[in-house]
């Protein structure tokens, strides 16, 4: 009888123990990760690392270079190497509410953003293992890409965004 109870007490615990072990709920789709600056080239182009959120990898990628080229207008790059300008282009208070109607032409899919990005920064290995965050309904991926800083200033100055005093 005694030995009984104690198998049953032992089988108890074990029950206990494995139905307490549930596993990591995977929640780093749904974290936010920050724009990191990799370096700045001769030409005025910065390289990043950027991020994006999607319900595939090419949509994440799409998203990651709309932030990357979003960072560098508004937020500046506070991530990675010091070297990097990192001030925004935009220092106007909400600028991209006062322009709203053009940043969401410029944004949109297949906009002028695209201009402005480069993947030629990222090798070959690094596209086929490109760094993959996972939710259960959205992916993340992180690329490096370069900005081309200097051209998108000189865009938004002859579009009358930025203003220059002459």
């Amino acid at each position: 009888m005694k030995n009984l109870i104690s198998n049953i007490f032992i089988l108890f615990i074990l029950l206990i123990t494995t139905s307490s072990c549930n596993g990591q709920k995977n929640i780093s789709g749904n974290y936010t990760y920050s724009t990191e600056c990799l370096g700045v080239e001769l030409d005025g182009s910065v390289t990043l690392k950027a991020w994006g959120n999607g319900r595939n990898r090419a949509d994440a990628v799409e998203q990651a270079k709309k932030n990357g080229v979003r960072d560098i207008l508004f937020n500046g790059i506070t991530e990675g190497k010091s070297d990097c300008n990192r001030s925004p282009l935009l220092l106007e208070l909400n600028a991209q509410r006062k322009y709203e109607d053009y940043f969401n032409t410029f944004f949109a899919d297949g906009g002028e953003y695209k201009n402005f990005v480069s993947l030629r920064d990222e090798r070959i290995f690094d596209k086929l293992s490109r760094d993959k965050k996972g939710a259960r309904e959205s992916v993340t991926h992180g690329i490096v890409l370069r900005v081309l800083r200097s051209e998108l200033k000189q865009k938004l100055i002859s579009d009358g965004i930025i203003k220059t005093n002459k």
